[in-house]
């Protein structure tokens, strides 16, 4: 799933200059401590997020991350809901702004964004570069300095992001922040890391959020209860991130790209028409068929195959893409 090549270049483009004057190796300390900050098991009170240069060497390593794995929620959200259109969007602990960047790709009419985060250098940065960007939604975008956790208050909004934000947060906090995104929005996204931990905070997510009356629309075909075991396994998914310069420093390597693996999930307080299946893992392409993991409306996981003597079924499996929707629409299995 490739973001739009206008604010997703933009995005890499004004990502570019940001190293400039800041050296590699300082660099790329800033990216390690920070990478140790966030996969620790403590949450944190403060911002990790500390100074310029921090906030420089992260943006540049994460923001297309969050960009790519925000926008494939966001595409997930319209497919179970064409119709909807927000106007206003508030993203909680925005930071330099990835989700909002996301938000003005997805939608032909961007909301009006406002982003709360409670690092000053990060939301400096974020309005330094929505405004670069030369995007008006982006450039229009209030940020306001608030504290992230069971104090905020969020005023009324069509959408709520919350991306790779509950790790930070006190079990009470992540819970209070969920709550009030449902009271405050008619939409809300909520995008953590692909790993078992992510997921568990997603899950604890999506139950508050049907809790509070919320319908899922994506990724689960249904609004029961998660059909995986818990401790068995755990649902995320995949999103291909071009690899800057800064990346191929940090990683030593080669790669022009690499893959992001989040979960998430999107839930409406409008009627929505969720998929009647969504593929769960990694197609498996073998001699003459296909073999489909998936998470069924019917609240189930199962495993279908599809082969040659399905036809165009058999051809549009071929190119389903993990996450995706199954079956496709009617015209691309024809």
């Amino acid at each position: 799933m490739n973001a739009s090549a206008p604010i997703a270049e933009t995005l890499r483009g004004t990502l570019a200059g940001l190293l400039d004057g800041l050296p590699p190796t300082r660099a790329a300390q800033a990216v390690e401590r920070l990478i140790a900050s966030y996969r620790g098991t403590t949450p944190t009170d403060a911002p990790v997020l500390r100074d310029r240069s921090d906030v420089v060497a992260y943006a540049a390593y994460r923001m297309p991350a969050t960009f790519e794995a925000v926008r494939s929620a966001l595409a997930a959200l319209r497919a179970a809901a064409p119709d909807f259109s927000p106007a206003t969007h508030t993203d909680v602990g925005g930071g330099t702004g990835a989700a909002s960047w996301a938000v003005a790709d997805a939608f032909g009419a961007p909301p009006a964004t406002t982003v709360l985060d409670w690092a000053e250098p990060a939301l400096a940065l974020g309005r330094e570069l929505a405004l670069a960007s030369k995007v008006p939604s982006l450039g229009a975008a209030d940020w306001r300095r608030a504290r992230i956790g069971s104090a905020l208050r969020i005023e009324s909004t069509d959408l709520v992001t919350v991306s790779y934000v509950l790790k930070e947060l006190t079990p009470a906090d992540r819970s209070a922040l969920v709550a009030e995104a449902a009271r405050a929005a008619q939409a809300v996204v909520v995008v953590e890391p692909g790993t078992p931990d992510g997921y568990e905070r997603i899950i604890a997510a999506r139950d508050a959020l049907v809790g509070a009356g919320l319908t899922v629309a994506a990724p689960c075909p249904h609004s029961g209860a998660c059909p995986i075991e818990p401790g068995s396994d755990w649902c995320h998914f995949s999103a291909r991130v071009s690899r800057s310069s800064l990346h191929r420093q940090i990683k030593q390597g080669s790669l022009a790209y690499e893959d992001e693996k989040f979960s998430y999930v999107a839930a409406v307080r409008f009627p929505v028409a969720p998929v009647a299946a969504r593929v769960t893992r990694k197609p498996q392409i073998r001699k003459g068929m296909v073999l489909l993991d998936l998470c069924a409306e019917t609240g189930g996981l199962g495993r279908e195959t599809v082969t040659k003597r399905h036809g165009g079924l058999y051809r549009a499996a071929r190119d389903t893409a993990w996450g995706d929707a199954w079956p496709p629409p009617a015209e691309d299995a024809g």
